[in-house]
C-alpha cells in the first residue's frame, strides 16, 4: 500500500540526505516508476498523496536542460502552467504561473510567484536568478500556497532542494564543452567528516560562453553575448544525537557577463514575426558600451531542529546579499539619417537607425535580506496531525538609475513583514482526510529618495490579510485519489519608484489578494508503469497588481485591475513504456482575462505597432485582454532510450521538447509584441559505463535553432529580444559509486 505521509523524523530525515539525483544506466528499477516525494506541505509525503497541484523536474530531465550553460529561466515551460522570462538577462528573472504573474523589470519589483531556495525565501529578483546546481529536485506548486509559505505566493511556488551531506562518499564532476567556446561544469562531493556526527558537502558551477555578437556600429566583432558564471556552496550536517540536527548553509555567486540584447526594428509592422534578413549575431549598439552586468551575491543560513516526545521544533534562520549593475542600450539601435532629427523626421527601420537613443544603468547595492522561521510540528502516529509557527521577514537595499541625460537617482526600499501560521491534517475515514490551515500577515514597505535630481516625498503602505487553504482528500483505491482544494492568497502592497529617476512621481498598488478553486485526481495505472495528474482550477484575484510599462514615455506605472480571473487545467504524466523507453508528457491550458473597464495605458510610444484595444482619448482600454506574459497552451515532452551493452554499459538516447502556445507581452494588445507558438528541444545521445558511474555524451540545445521572441520595448521602436541560440558539443561525468 502506497505510504500517504511520513512523520516528521522520517521527512528531514529524507530532505537533509537527499542525494544529487543522477540518471541511471536503465529506467526505474524491474521497469516501474519511481516514488516521488515532495515537501510541498512542509513534509515529506507521496505526490500522489498531496491534495496540491504540483510537478517536479530532477535527474536528467533537468540537468539536461542546463548542458548548455542555460540559467534559470531555462526552465520555462517545462513543467505545465509555468513560464519564465526576463529583459534583464541572466539576472532577476520573472516567473508565471497559470498565467499569474508581473511583467515590472523593475529591481524592486513584487512578484506573486515564490522561489524557495532549501526552505529560504529569495524574495528580491536580484536574488532569484541564483545558479541552479547540485539540485536534488525542482517542485512546482501551482496556486495560492499563503498559508505555509506566506504573502507574494498567489501565483505558486517554484521550490529547490539542493542535494544535502550524506554518511557515506558520494559526488560526481561534469563538463560540457559547445559551440561559442561554451562550458558548463560542476562538481560536488560530501560525505562524513566524523562518524555519526558530522557530515559536509562542497559543490559549485561555472559557466561560460565567448562574446559571439558582433557590434555592427562600432565594427567589433565578438563584442557581446558571452558571461562568466561562477557560484558554489558549502553544507555542514551536524547530528550529536538522535534528536537534534543542525544544517548549516553557506552560499556565493559571481556573475560577470552581458547584459539583454535588445535589438532594434526587428518585429516585421502589422506582425509578430522577426523581419527577413535578420541576424541574430549582430547588433547597432551606438551606447551602453556593450551592455556589461556584474552582480555579486552570498548568504547563509542555519537549519536547528530538536525532536521531543511527541514533536518537533524546527528553526531556521538566514541572510541573503547581493549587489551589482546593468547598462544597457534599451532603444537597440543608433541615431542615423532616417532618425527622429533629420528633418522631416522619417520612421526608422533595421538595421539603420532609431528616432531617439535611450539608455540606462540600473543597479542595487547593500541588499540585505533577513528571515527567520519558527516551527512546530507534530511527530505522532494516529488521524491527526498538526504544526503551526511564527516568520520574519526583513530587507533593506538600495537601487541607483542613471538614465544619464540628468544625475542619478538613488532610492532606499525597505520592507518589513511578519506572520503567524498553523495547519492540520485529519483522517476522517481510511481514505478521506481533510487539511486546514490558517496565515494572519502584516506587511509593511518603505521608500525614499536618498538622491534625485527631482526628489519625492517618503511613501510608507502597510497591509495585513488572513490566507487559508482548506482541502479533502480521497483514495478511491490503491492506485487513485482525487482532492479538491479552496485557497486564499495575498500579495502585499508595492511601491514602484523608477520613474522618479525621469521625473515622474512613484507609483502605488494596493494589496491583491486571489481566491483559488480546484480539483484534480492522481494516479498510477498499469501495475506503476503510467503516472496521469491531472487538474482543473479556477482563481478570482481582486486588485490584481500590474505594471504599466512602456508608452511613450517609457514609465512603469502600477494599476490594480479592479478583478483578473482564470481557469484552465495542467495534465502531468510519466509512462515506463518498456524497461528501456520511459516518456513524459505534459500539458496545460491557461485563460486569463482582465475585468476593469475603467483600466486604460498609454501604447506603444513609436507609433509603430497596431494597437487592437479600442482607443480612449490618447489611451487605450485593457479590459478583457488576456494576462501580459500567460501562455494560454504549454506542451512539453521527454523521452529515454537505453540499450544495454555489455555486462555494465548503456548506449542511450534523450530528447526533451516544448511548445509554447499565443502569449501576449503586454497588457494592451497588439500585432507585434506577442508570440504565437514557440518551438524548443533538445537531444543528447551518450554511453554509460560501469552501471552509470561514467559518462560521455554528445548533446544540442535548441536544435532547430529557433529565433522566438521572448518580449519587446514599445516606446522607441519595434525593439524585441530573443531567446539563446543553438548550442551543441560534448560532455563528460563521473560518479562516485
Amino acid at each position: 500500500m502506497t505510504i500517504r505521509r511520513i512523520g516528521q523524523c522520517s521527512a528531514i530525515a529524507m530532505v537533509l540526505s537527499g542525494a544529487f539525483a543522477v540518471p541511471a544506466p536503465a529506467q526505474d528499477i524491474a521497469g516501474f516508476l519511481e516514488q516521488v516525494i515532495v515537501t510541498a506541505q512542509r513534509r515529506a509525503e507521496d505526490l500522489q498523496q498531496v491534495p496540491v497541484s504540483v510537478s517536479t523536474l530532477k535527474g536528467e530531465r533537468f540537468e539536461s536542460i542546463f548542458t548548455a550553460g542555460e540559467d534559470i529561466r531555462a526552465l520555462s515551460a517545462r513543467i505545465p502552467s509555468l513560464y519564465a522570462e526576463s529583459s534583464n538577462g541572466r539576472f532577476a528573472p520573472r516567473f508565471y504561473i497559470r498565467g499569474l504573474g508581473n511583467s515590472d523589470f523593475d529591481l524592486a519589483a513584487s512578484q506573486p510567484v515564490s522561489i524557495i531556495m532549501d526552505e529560504v525565501v529569495l524574495e528580491n529578483v536580484a536574488l532569484k536568478s541564483f545558479p541552479l546546481f547540485d539540485i536534488a529536485q525542482v517542485e512546482v506548486l501551482r496556486g495560492p500556497q499563503g498559508t505555509l509559505f506566506g504573502r507574494n505566493t498567489p501565483a505558486g511556488i517554484v521550490k529547490f532542494d539542493t542535494a544535502k551531506p550524506t554518511d557515506e562518499l558520494d559526488g560526481f564532476g561534469t563538463i560540457s564543452y559547445g559551440s561559442r567556446n561554451t562550458v558548463n561544469a560542476q562538481a560536488a562531493v560530501g560525505g562524513p567528516l566524523i562518524d555519526g556526527k558530522l557530515s559536509a558537502r562542497i559543490s559549485g558551477l561555472y559557466q561560460h560562453r565567448d562574446d559571439y555578437v558582433n557590434n555592427a556600429f562600432t565594427g567589433e566583432n565578438d563584442a557581446v553575448g558571452g558571461f562568466d558564471d561562477i557560484a558554489g556552496r558549502i553544507q555542514l550536517l551536524f547530528t550529536p544525537s538522535e534528536t537534534f540536527r543542525a544544517l548549516v548553509n553557506f552560499h556565493i555567486r559571481d556573475l560577470d557577463g552581458t547584459a539583454t540584447l535588445f535589438r532594434a526594428n526587428i518585429i516585421q509592422q502589422g506582425s509578430d514575426e522577426l523581419i527577413p534578413g535578420f541576424d541574430r549575431e549582430t547588433v547597432f549598439f551606438d551606447e551602453g558600451d556593450n551592455n556589461p552586468q556584474e552582480y555579486n551575491s552570498w548568504g547563509a543560513s542555519a537549519r536547528l531542529e530538536a525532536d521531543f516526545d511527541g514533536f518537533s521544533v524546527v528553526s531556521i534562520t538566514a541572510y541573503e546579499t547581493t549587489d551589482g549593475r546593468s547598462l544597457g542600450d534599451i532603444d537597440g539601435g543608433f541615431v542615423g539619417p532616417n532618425s527622429f532629427f533629420t528633418d522631416p523626421p522619417a520612421p526608422p527601420f533595421f538595421p539603420d537607425t532609431i528616432p531617439f537613443p535611450s539608455v540606462t544603468q540600473d543597479g542595487i547595492d547593500d541588499l540585505d535580506q533577513i528571515t527567520q522561521e519558527v516551527r512546530f510540528a507534530s511527530d505522532t502516529d494516529g488521524p491527526f496531525s498538526w504544526q503551526f509557527g511564527g516568520f520574519f521577514f526583513d530587507s533593506e537595499f538600495q537601487i541607483t538609475t542613471m538614465p544619464f541625460f540628468v544625475p542619478p537617482s538613488t532610492l532606499v526600499h525597505e520592507n518589513t513583514a511578519w506572520a503567524v501560521f498553523g495547519q492540520a491534517t485529519y483522517d476522517i475515514t481510511e481514505t478521506t482526510t481533510f487539511t486546514g490551515g490558517l496565515r494572519f500577515t502584516d506587511d509593511e514597505k518603505d521608500l525614499t529618495v536618498a538622491a534625485s535630481p527631482f526628489g519625492s516625498p517618503p511613501i510608507n503602505v502597510q497591509d495585513s490579510k488572513l490566507s487559508w487553504d482548506f482541502s479533502f482528500n480521497h483514495q478511491a483505491n490503491e492506485n487513485v485519489n482525487l482532492y479538491v482544494r479552496h485557497a486564499r492568497g495575498f500579495r502585499g502592497p508595492t511601491i514602484q519608484g523608477r520613474d522618479v529617476a525621469f521625473g515622474s512621481a512613484p507609483s502605488v498598488a494596493q494589496s491583491e489578494t486571489s481566491l483559488s478553486f480546484e480539483g484534480g485526481v492522481k494516479s498510477e495505472l498499469f501495475d506503476r508503469r503510467a503516472r496521469v495528474n491531472a487538474s482543473v482550477y479556477y482563481f478570482r484575484t481582486k486588485d490584481l497588481q500590474l505594471s504599466a510599462v512602456g508608452g511613450d514615455g517609457n514609465t512603469i506605472q502600477l494599476v490594480n485591475s479592479e478583478k483578473g480571473v482564470g481557469w484552465g487545467f495542467e495534465i502531468d504524466t510519466e509512462f515506463v513504456l518498456t524497461e528501456n523507453l520511459n516518456v513524459t508528457v505534459g500539458f496545460s491550458y491557461n485563460n486569463t482575462e482582465l475585468q476593469d473597464p475603467n483600466l486604460l495605458v498609454a501604447p506603444c510610444g513609436s507609433g509603430l505597432c497596431t494597437p487592437l484595444d479600442p482607443a480612449v482619448g490618447g489611451f487605450v482600454s485593457v479590459d478583457g485582454n488576456p494576462f501580459p506574459n500567460a501562455p494560454e497552451l504549454i506542451f512539453n515532452f521527454s523521452a529515454r532510450y537505453g540499450q544495454p551493452v555489455g555486462n555494465d554499459g548503456e548506449v542511450f538516447v534523450f530528447t526533451d521538447w516544448f511548445i509554447q502556445g499565443e502569449t501576449n507581452f503586454l497588457l494592451y494588445e497588439t500585432e507585434e509584441f506577442r508570440s504565437s507558438g514557440d518551438l524548443e528541444g533538445g537531444l543528447k545521445i551518450g554511453y554509460l559505463h560501469n552501471n552509470g558511474q561514467y559518462e560521455i555524451a554528445f548533446f544540442a540545445r535548441n536544435i532547430t535553432n529557433e529565433e522566438n521572441l521572448k518580449g519587446g520595448i514599445d516606446f522607441n521602436n519595434l525593439t524585441g529580444f530573443l531567446n539563446e541560440p543553438r548550442t551543441f558539443g560534448v560532455s563528460l561525468t563521473a560518479r562516485i559509486q
